[in-house]
């Protein structure tokens, strides 16, 4: 098999992967028309949404060559944040600023600690995910936070729930992973991610400000990591610091499904946003089928472990 052919293996193994989940659960049966139903894509995609997004952060760090196993707990301290703002009166525009914000500040410790403390970015997040897990409980008082109503309640539902309309959360999430896309593969920045990510020392050799470039990565994937945040809070209709837990797990695996290296300089938005695509359709699944929660866990674990599996036999043949 020549290069292009592999390559071109490489970017279509997820959708691959993706139809191979799909017919899976299509196999006759009580459960199949109902998991085959437009409604349950309908759940399937909005269930993708806050995955998806926190994948579009997640994909730049480990494209660079970084992790954040903090997301999960981010998303949480955001949402909660996001909860006591709604709380307070903010009306919806600064509540949905200073979320996302609060998630880039996140971002902007972490990639400072990394870039210039030269810190690994396994144990800096490490860290970072009791801290913000703690101060999430700290700020809602150990509980969850509730409020009257807010316009961000309705952006991961529609009016009425067996129309064809999708909710905004998806658009969202659509239109965001066409402007990364875009980012990555169109600009001078988006090139620098990927030099960093394969050869670190000769990008800073060819002029690449590396340090400067990972603290700006980090910040603008806290900042998708707040607005999952606001997408979660609007799921729950309520701040939960507690929620959340191990979300990391999905986000890094849809990344790593979706054809990117663990270690750096390889990675697609589109591939990124498909492994998203089969996480949710994985759990969604295994709920349909009717399959116990540790199943569905075990199933979850085998595929991380196939995925990075795989990744470390493209790189094996690239070598």
């Amino acid at each position: 098999m020549n290069d292009t052919a592999k390559r071109m293996l490489g970017k279509a193994g997820p959708f691959f992967g993706l139809i191979l989940v799909i017919a899976l659960f299509a196999i006759p049966g009580e459960s199949r028309e109902a998991f085959l139903s437009y409604h349950n894509f309908k759940i399937i995609l909005t269930q993708t949404v806050i995955v998806a997004i926190g994948a579009l952060g997640m994909t730049m760090i480990i494209v660079s060559g970084g992790i954040d196993l903090s997301v999960g707990s981010s998303i949480a301290f955001t949402s909660v944040v996001g909860a006591l703002l709604v709380k307070h009166g903010w009306s919806t525009a600064p509540t949905c600023l200073a979320t996302i914000l609060t998630g880039g500040v996140i971002g902007l410790l972490n990639g400072t600690a990394i870039a210039r403390l030269r810190m690994t970015p396994f144990i800096i997040t490490l860290g970072t995910l009791g801290v913000a897990r703690g101060s999430a409980k700290w700020l809602g008082d150990n509980q969850t936070v509730n409020y009257d109503s807010s316009p961000i309640n309705g952006w991961m539902t529609t009016p009425d729930p067996f129309s064809y309309a999708l909710p905004a959360g998806v658009w969202v999430a659509i239109v965001l992973a066409v402007i990364t896309s875009l980012v990555l593969n169109n600009t001078v920045f988006g090139r620098h991610i990927f030099s960093i990510g394969s050869n670190e020392q000769t990008a800073r050799l060819c002029g690449v400000p590396t340090q400067r470039l990972k603290i700006a990565i980090y910040a603008l994937a806290g900042c998708f990591f707040g607005l999952a945040g606001l997408f979660q809070l609007s799921r729950l209709r309520q701040g939960d610091p507690t929620v959340a837990i191990g979300l990391e797990l999905d986000i890094i695996a849809s990344v790593i499904i979706g054809g990117a290296s663990l270690n750096g300089g390889v990675g697609t938005i589109l591939g990124s946003m498909i492994g998203a695509l089969i996480m949710a359709v994985l759990r969604n699944g295994s709920q349909q089928m009717g399959w116990p929660t540790y199943f569905q866990e075990i199933i979850i674990g085998l595929v991380i472990i196939v995925a990075v599996f795989l990744d470390r036999l493209r790189q094996g043949k690239q070598a």
